[in-house]
């Protein structure tokens, strides 16, 4: 028992002396890491300052900065490390840490898909912080682009958080991308309306508006020969681009196109149905030279067309007629009895 004490003893004292040994190294170590950490530090306040100027590259310092602080602390701790254990080789960390990284990809594969989505994002700048965007079914105002999502908040007050991997591979549609954007909408008119003449007065009152440019200047098409209308489609350009300014345009202009066409006599119809009353009670009926409805005339006398109320009472008396009847019957068979 005694000799067992005393060897761990001696392990202890060991231990110690070494530690008493390596206390230097440790000392020059943890000052060396500190160094490294100010530095890495520094570096990163220097590259958010020299990205701090353009708006839209700030997020992209933030990251920057971070991924060189990263890099510098890792570094510090290379060498700190050298400096503690002679025999330690950068080398020999470098492959613990590929065969950590192979399990870590797996583990983290959506993490790391996000996290390097969102720096070529940053890098590759589709969109920028304030654009206003729609993707798939959500569209708002990019409020914020980070490593792992974007955020964007809609026009109604909400926010939507989207992972930078899916923005990245899908498609996104910028409304802000350029300075001007086209606005259009069809609008119809009857058949028996002059064309030009309605064009001309949908360019007047399209210029009437102060938020239509001149330059790209406004046109109007003719698309479609509809079942009761003839559209034509107007479009017009706008200055900025921005959901809000393009509702207050649109308005606008609509509400002078259809002030100026029925001021002009104008007609803009809407859809008409045209309902046919048949009682099928006509000596007619069945006759494709004399019926009414349903067949074309040909070269003999129709009947002239009923009224529906005509039509109606007619439908009653035949009905009234058959009543009678059924009751004559029923009462000839009582009387068999």
């Amino acid at each position: 028992m005694q000799a067992a004490i005393t060897a761990a003893w001696d392990k202890i004292g060991g231990l110690i002396n070494s530690f008493i040994v390596m206390l230097p190294n440790i000392v020059l170590a943890l000052i060396v890491f500190i160094l490294f950490f100010f530095a890495a530090r520094w570096l990163k306040l220097l590259v958010k300052r020299l990205t701090r100027r353009h708006r839209q590259a700030r997020n992209l310092g933030m990251v920057l900065g971070r991924l060189a602080q990263g890099t510098v602390i890792l570094l510090g701790l290379f060498v700190a490390l050298s400096i503690v254990v002679p025999t330690f080789r950068a080398g020999d960390l470098v492959q613990l840490l590929g065969i950590s990284g192979v399990a870590i990809g797996f583990a983290f594969r959506d993490i790391l898909q996000n996290f390097l989505a969102g720096i070529l994002i940053l890098l590759t700048e589709p969109f920028k912080i304030e654009d206003q965007i729609v993707f798939k079914g959500f569209e708002g105002t990019v409020e914020n682009i980070e490593t792992r999502a974007t955020t964007i908040r809609t026009y109604d007050g909400r926010r939507i958080v989207i992972p930078n991997s899916e923005l990245f591979t899908n498609s996104v549609t910028v409304n802000t991308a350029f300075e001007n954007r086209r606005l259009e909408y069809d609008v119809g008119i009857g058949y028996s309306d002059d064309i030009k003449e309605a064009k001309r007065l949908m360019l007047e009152a399209v210029h009437s508006v102060d938020e239509v440019l001149k330059d790209p200047a406004a046109d109007v098409l003719v698309m479609e020969l509809a079942e009761s209308t003839v559209n034509i489609r107007v479009r017009w350009w706008i200055k900025p681009p921005r959901r809000a300014d393009s509702l207050d345009a649109r308005d606008k202009v609509l509400a002078a196109i259809k002030n100026k066409l029925t001021a002009h006599g104008i007609d803009l119809p809407f859809p008409t149905r045209q309902i046919l009353f048949h009682d099928q009670t006509e000596e007619t009926d069945g006759d494709r030279n004399r019926q009414r409805e349903g067949w074309p005339a040909g070269n003999q006398e129709v009947p002239k067309s009923r009224s529906i109320s005509d039509s109606l009472k007619r439908l009653a008396e035949i009905r009234a007629s058959k009543n009678g009847d059924s009751s004559n019957q029923n009462l000839t068979a009582d009387d068999g009895k």
